[in-house]
């Protein structure tokens, strides 16, 4: 309850009520990501339902997880949309639940080491919601769901334990994958460590293998019904460009105690460090350092009596690397990229799973060691929080930036409310990469378009079923069609009905 209470207070600070409970006509416009989730959502829950229940009709078919649009809340806030305002998405509700939850989660994946007492459950709490790798994500909703990372820390040491929650685990594998697939194949190997460390233990591990492979084959399953399958991106070479630098953990961008004179991320690759920025936080590294130092036969017994877990945390840990290893300003390429990876080019994301692993083992030996383990474990989970003060002010500010609107919004509203259907051009596919005054320029029309949505030619997608479509010539306006021309400013035809 208090840790519900820590994260309500939070996401009370950071959200205002606007960003919370978006309507339609506001004099701001949402940005970056952000605006592709809203739009997506906004699309979503005007189109009339059709199989696969994911297919947004009115973006010609194309499916809501392919834009990053959360179907898990998506899914119900679809089923009460009769009841919403116009113009309302659930994006901006889901970075509050994000805040709640992870905090409970995190405490119930401390329950699940044998802790029950008040003091080091919310001090888990506070330092699980004082990671910098969680709170930098507010740029893109659907990732911040680390949440879901933490229940899979909770069941795993559940299930080592001998408890049956396999249909839970199966249900939490749904669950992430609705969230965002890159979750789901973090908790996945979360979940696949459970085997793994049975076996480690000269234990039989046999049941577990097979409720691992019911929980993929779940997974996999609704994959199929909702339209997963058969995705790609846009056909360009990026696995290793978004890596984690070996630096990266140790790098404290945004610390509140080490960060003066650190600019941005670390990165060798080119690309920036965002994906793969995963500074672990003060608070942390001391809790590391004192049981090291202090206790290093219980950190040697925790690591042993959780093999399979420590062999996941190391293979997530390669995948975030990648085969190009990033040291400072430095890369080296060990060997060829393996396109079947390719999907999974954001692959710095993969630590997190690590870092919340290293944050629970953590919090578990210090707990067990006494009144003053107990002391040091909330020393340092109030360090970590001090130290998460510069990302927090991050996303705070970024909450409340109310970019407006670029375009005549008061004087395109009445013509895409009217229109039977809008045409966008160039399509998003047919924009240049480097051209991103042109793909603003449409991401800033697509908001404005899906505060009434009507059927739209193109979106801006993380994923296409089959690829990305050809980029042909227009046809001749259709009529009802209002057609909006982008040639460093827009064109607007309206056509009669």
């Amino acid at each position: 309850m208090l840790s519900a209470v820590l994260g309500l207070g939070l996401a009370w600070w950071l959200y205002p009520a606007d960003f919370l409970w978006p309507q339609a006509g506001g004099p701001w416009r949402p940005v970056g990501d952000a605006a592709q989730h809203a739009v997506a959502q906004r699309y979503f829950l005007a189109s009339p339902w059709q199989w696969p229940p994911l297919d947004v009709a009115l973006l010609g078919g194309l499916n809501l997880a392919f834009m990053d649009g959360i179907p898990l809340l998506a899914l119900p806030l679809k089923l009460a949309a009769a009841l919403l305002p116009p113009g309302f998405h659930g994006i901006g509700l889901w970075y509050a639940l994000c805040w709640v939850a992870l905090p409970v989660s995190a405490a119930w994946a401390m329950r699940g080491t044998g802790e029950t007492r008040s003091g080091p459950l919310l001090a888990v709490a506070l330092a699980a919601m004082s990671m910098p790798a969680f709170i930098m994500r507010f740029g893109h909703a659907a990732l911040c769901g680390h949440f879901l990372l933490w229940l899979a820390l909770g069941l795993y040491l559940r299930l080592v334990a001998g408890r049956r929650l396999w249909p839970a685990a199966a249900g939490l594998q749904v669950a992430a994958l609705l969230v965002h697939p890159y979750l789901a194949v973090m908790t996945l190997a979360v979940l696949a460590a459970v085997p793994l460390t049975l076996a480690c233990r000269g234990t039989a591990a046999r049941r577990a293998m097979l409720g691992l492979a019911a929980a993929l084959g779940f997974m996999l399953l609704v994959m199929a019904g909702f339209g997963y399958l058969g995705a790609s991106g846009d056909g360009q070479r990026f696995y290793g460009a978004f890596a984690m630098n070996l630096f990266s953990p140790f790098w404290p961008f945004r610390s509140w105690f080490l960060g003066a004179g650190i600019a941005a991320e670390i990165d060798a690759t080119g690309h920036g460090g965002w994906e793969g920025y995963n500074w672990l936080g003060l608070g942390l590294w001391l809790a590391i350092a004192l049981l090291v130092i202090l206790r290093p036969r219980a950190v040697l017994a925790g690591l042993a009596a959780h093999g399979g877990l420590v062999l996941a945390c190391l293979g997530l840990t390669a995948l975030a690397i990648t085969h190009r290893v990033g040291l400072g300003s430095a890369s080296i390429e060990l060997f060829p990229a393996p396109g079947f990876l390719e999907q999974f080019r954001a692959s710095g994301r993969f630590f997190w799973p690590v870092g919340a692993a290293l944050l629970l083992g953590a919090a578990a030996l210090l707990a067990r060691q006494g009144r003053a383990g107990v002391a040091l474990l909330a020393l340092c989970a109030v360090i970590q929080f001090i130290d998460a003060v510069p990302a927090r002010q991050a996303l705070h500010d970024w909450a409340r930036t109310a970019q407006p609107w670029r375009v005549d919004a008061a004087a395109l509203r009445p013509l895409l409310a009217r229109a039977e259907r809008v045409v966008l051009l160039p399509a998003w596919p047919c924009i240049a990469a480097d051209d991103h005054a042109a793909r603003e320029a449409l991401l800033e029309m697509l908001a404005l378009a899906s505060e009434t949505p009507r059927p739209i030619n193109t979106m801006y997608a993380a994923r296409w079923p089959g690829g990305p479509p050809p980029c042909l010539p227009p046809g001749p306006p259709e009529r009802g069609e209002l057609r909006l021309e982008w040639e460093g400013g827009w064109r607007v035809t309206a056509t009669p009905r």
